[in-house]
């Protein structure tokens, strides 16, 4: 089990060494088809907060940043608060079916987003409300994605803006997900933070090897790869959950 942890970290840091993004996702996706959604989640917490404070503060403009996105930032933590959906720990059924969809969603996204509609003049009133839905999904999923990422895009922010934006609601998602993991635990389930850091140790490797073998490979077809790859996990999650129905 340890080494199967081990490998899925430093996969998932691979490709968001390589693509920036889909470290949650994988290790979610690839994680619960051994253990619970509740124990990913919890897995995740101290990879995914180092991964995304890199992200974050690897360049400037964070508190410019900031300014602009209390209104999304405190949606979620309003969303992880006062979640819509069944909590990780709660029912298993509906937490590997959310996750399956959201998983499938975002390969699709992936494979057919064009050109995103510039949203930028609703901001205001659309942030809070993506906020909610994210943080409520994460709590539901242990995964921030849709529609905080193409939210975001759809934004058509400059690049680095862009990545620090998403790195920003990445690590307020991810802190809310841990205050909502150690408030609300399982029983037989408790929060292994030693497994959790341990795990950082093949993400951080893999997120190296990934920035070498993005200069190597055809970084537009790595991605369909990837995108695919989500489509068929989540599908099969999904798929996997109805039939037990």
């Amino acid at each position: 089990m340890v080494w199967f942890v081990l490998l899925v970290f430093a996969v998932a840091g691979m490709i968001k060494g390589t693509l920036g993004l889909g470290l949650p996702a994988v290790s979610m996706g690839l994680l619960t088809l051994v253990i619970s959604p509740f124990q990913a989640a919890a897995l995740l917490v101290v990879p995914s907060m180092i991964t995304n404070f890199w992200q974050l503060f690897a360049e400037g403009r964070v508190l410019q940043l900031i300014r602009r996105f209390w209104l999304l930032l405190a949606g979620i933590i309003a969303g992880s608060t006062w979640s819509i959906f069944p909590a990780l720990g709660q029912s298993s059924f509906h937490s590997e079916a959310l996750l399956g969809t959201m998983l499938a969603l975002y390969g699709i996204y992936g494979l057919f987003a064009g050109n995103m509609p510039d949203l930028s003049h609703h901001e205001k009133w659309l942030s809070p409300i993506v906020g909610y839905l994210g943080g409520a999904l994460i709590v539901a999923t242990g995964v921030v994605v849709i529609p905080v990422v193409p939210y975001l895009q759809s934004l058509h922010l400059k690049r680095d803006d862009l990545v620090q934006s998403l790195g920003l609601a990445f690590t307020v998602s991810t802190i809310c997900l841990a205050i909502f993991l150690q408030q609300n635990p399982v029983e037989n389930m408790p929060m292994d933070y030693r497994m959790s850091l341990i795990a950082l140790i093949p993400a951080l490797v893999g997120m190296w090897l990934g920035t070498r073998i993005r200069y190597r490979i055809s970084e537009q077809k790595f991605r369909r790869v990837f995108f695919i790859g989500l489509v068929m996990l989540g599908s099969y999650m999904l798929l996997q959950q109805l039939s037990r129905f």
